[in-house]
């Protein structure tokens, strides 16, 4: 693909994304980032400009892929002159209309994978959500996004919002409750490692099971001897005692809902 990309932001999906572009032979402009260090790193890493001012954003680019903050994202557009160029946000929650007063084309550019900035991913399995202001656009970020994936869709705003919903519970959720259980262990001196097989073997069968039919454990079954033994073991930590009160209690009611 014959096209210049500025990449605006250099946080976690920002470098995975434009490391893999790079990888795949996609040229890389010129970073922006509102701190010095984050912006070089990255550009050191990609051998290419970088900039800490919006208004030293590159006009030249063809595509401006933008992964900041949802908070920051509006205020730094004002100051971007991009000339009509493609300018695609990589955000899960914010609509594609969010772009329309900076540029005559606009579109999302939105990969549903969890990033950290020095841990590789197999981009060729994660889905890519595209959606573009004009059919010309929507063909360009498929083609950009099928140079590192196999797996590219064309999902609208509203989609893409309950997707991001739906995401936070399946990953983000899941994930403070591992923290949560390393910090138990950790009081009787457990390593976190203990857990690791549980965790392979409950992400393993929502592979090929529905989640609903995968669910096991004392609230499933309601049994409440165990489930006041573990809210005994809390003791004082009101804040976990009431979370597993009410986990508790959504797994039963949702299991007792028609499937």
């Amino acid at each position: 693909m014959d096209k210049n990309i500025a990449i605006i932001g250099a946080g976690n999906l920002a470098t995975r994304v434009s490391l893999e572009l790079q990888n795949k032979g996609i040229n890389i402009v010129q970073v922006y980032s509102r701190t010095v260090t984050s912006a070089l790193t990255l550009a050191r890493m990609l051998g290419c400009s970088y900039v800490t001012k919006p208004e030293k954003i590159t006009p030249e680019a063809d595509i401006y892929l933008i992964s900041v903050s949802d908070m920051a994202m509006a205020g730094l557009l004002e100051k971007v002159n991009f000339n009509n160029k493609l300018v695609a946000h990589t955000a899960g929650s914010i609509p594609m209309k969010a772009l329309k007063n900076f540029s005559k084309n606009y579109g999302v550019f939105y990969p549903l994978q969890t990033f950290s900035k020095y841990r590789d991913v197999n981009f060729t399995k994660i889905p890519f959500c595209i959606e573009a202001n004009i059919p010309e656009n929507e063909n360009i970020l498929k083609e950009l996004a099928g140079t590192i994936s196999k797996d590219v869709r064309l999902i609208n705003s509203d989609q893409r919002k309950q997707l991001h919903l739906s995401a936070v519970f399946a990953c983000n959720f899941v994930n403070h409750m591992y923290a949560i259980a390393g910090d138990l262990l950790q009081e009787q001196d457990i390593p976190f490692d203990i857990l690791r097989p549980l965790i392979n073997e409950t992400a393993s069968k929502v592979k090929n099971m529905a989640p609903r039919a995968t669910q096991t454990g004392p609230a499933l079954r309601m049994d409440k001897n165990i489930m006041q033994e573990h809210l005994s073991m809390l003791g004082k930590k009101s804040k976990l005692n009431k979370l597993y009160t009410q986990i508790s209690e959504s797994i039963n009611e949702f299991h007792k809902l028609p499937k």
